[in-house]
């Protein structure tokens, strides 16, 4: 069973920052979690465009780390109020260390981030601290790239309907074993997704296309414990196209709450890989994508 007992959520003070925060809310209600909220302060020239709490570019300064002390004070006063035991942590130094370092310590057992800086500008590309954590982190990461729905108004669980690409490597069955956890503790909906690459269109292609989606259909039916149906409502579906536009299409469609999806290590191979699918879907989906690393 997923057990998630200290919940890590750094922030920018941005939007999307607070929406973390807010689903970092909801599940800690539902887990009876502590949460550590952080923020990381450079040792380079600030901004005030990514920090709140400067009124022009200054270098990091007791008056400084004062003045964001007070910022993260207030972005956790919420959590306060809610009754859930929150620390609110303040580092200096470079932000991917520090929050890798502290959820180690910890032990996080969830990282909850924000997928775009302050402004609402991208961050979420090959080098950035969300994409940094991801790759090298030691526990599962949440990330939030919209306003979460619906959190609070249940008692039955946040996550209603949960959405698991799957590959069948490694890095995915991990993740489909933590999506089985997560739907059948709120008696979820699980929808099992494996995408067969297009092929080119010749002659034999459509039996092969054929021959294949069938092979999958039946691993992944092998893959879901025969008492699965008992605690949760799993279904497969096998589709043809882009993987991470499938998933995408899919998601919307069924209104997924959540996509959970295995990532492979710490390889410049791998990242490549991360990039062609995982990349696309936590920067473009419709509700948070939980990433599990399998090693």
């Amino acid at each position: 069973m997923v057990d998630v007992k200290k919940i890590l959520c750094p922030t920018d003070f941005s939007e999307f920052s607070a929406w973390a925060l807010e689903l970092a809310l909801g599940l800690a209600h539902w887990y009876k979690s502590e949460i550590t909220v952080m923020h990381v302060v450079p040792r380079v020239l600030m901004h005030p465009e990514y920090f709140p709490y400067m009124q022009e570019p200054v270098l990091p300064s007791p008056d400084v780390r004062k003045q964001a002390q007070e910022e993260l004070d207030r972005f956790t006063e919420k959590a306060r109020q809610a009754g859930i035991p929150t620390l609110a942590r303040l580092e200096e130094g470079d932000s991917v260390e520090e929050i890798l370092e502290y959820a180690a310590e910890l032990p996080a057992d969830l990282v909850i981030m924000g997928t775009h800086g302050r402004r609402g500008f991208e961050r979420l590309v090959l080098g950035s601290v969300t994409v940094k954590v991801m790759r090298k982190g030691i526990c599962p990461l949440l990330t939030v790239s919209s306003e979460p729905r619906g959190i609070g108004e249940s008692k039955d669980g946040i996550f209603r309907k949960i959405l698991c690409p799957v590959d069948f490597s490694t890095p995915s069955v991990k993740a489909l074993e933590y999506a089985l956890s997560l739907a059948q503790e709120a008696d979820a909906s699980l929808t099992l997704l494996h995408v067969v690459e297009s092929l080119f269109e010749g002659e034999g292609t459509s039996e092969l296309r054929s021959k294949l989606e069938t092979k999958a259909f039946e691993k992944m039916k092998a893959a879901v414990p025969v008492d699965a149906t008992d605690w949760c409502r799993p279904e497969e579906v096998v589709l043809t196209g882009r993987p991470y536009q499938k998933i995408l299409d899919l998601a919307r469609e069924r209104e997924a709450d959540l996509i959970v999806m295995g990532i492979h290590g710490r390889s410049a191979v791998d990242m490549m890989l991360f990039g062609s699918t995982t990349n696309h879907v936590i920067r473009k989906s419709p509700c948070p994508v939980l990433t599990i690393r399998s090693g």
